[in-house]
């Protein structure tokens, strides 16, 4: 059944408090056109990480989707998270293909913290790539 013009939303999260408004803007987004939700997290692997940095992204990006999970709980939305691995922007954009997705939402800036120069990178690699809408959250 379409419900509207998003059927699929898929929310990227690192964790930090831009991806969380994301996150929110996402679960809104999707409970006002009906859509399923997908939350990723993304373990960058980009640096060639030893066992003790994966673990720590992987902790990490556990945490990231208990906290979407938990968003999606208070505003009575299910979702479903996944937690990926590989070069984050190009990891988006697969599982964006993969599954049909209609629109991705993500935040502008993350935890790299290096604004403008790297625009939020992976937002901007997203947005060169993807095939779909994708709406950045300042």
């Amino acid at each position: 059944m379409n419900k509207g013009l998003y059927n699929k939303i898929l929310i990227a999260t690192d964790g930090s408090d831009v991806a969380k408004k994301a996150v929110s803007y996402g679960i809104r987004f999707a409970r006002l056109f009906g859509a399923q939700i997908y939350v990723v997290y993304v373990i960058a692997n980009r640096f060639g990480s030893g066992r003790a940095v994966t673990e720590y992204l992987t902790q990490e990006g556990e945490e990231a989707l208990k906290s979407a999970r938990e968003a999606g709980e208070k505003a009575d939305a299910e979702l479903e998270t996944e937690l990926l691995e590989g070069i984050p922007g190009d990891e988006i954009v697969s599982f964006a293909e993969k599954n049909n997705i209609d629109l991705i939402v993500m935040g502008s800036l993350g935890k790299t913290g290096l604004s403008k120069f790297l625009l939020g990178s992976v937002a901007e690699n997203v947005i060169r790539h993807a095939r779909t809408q994708v709406l950045v959250v300042r």
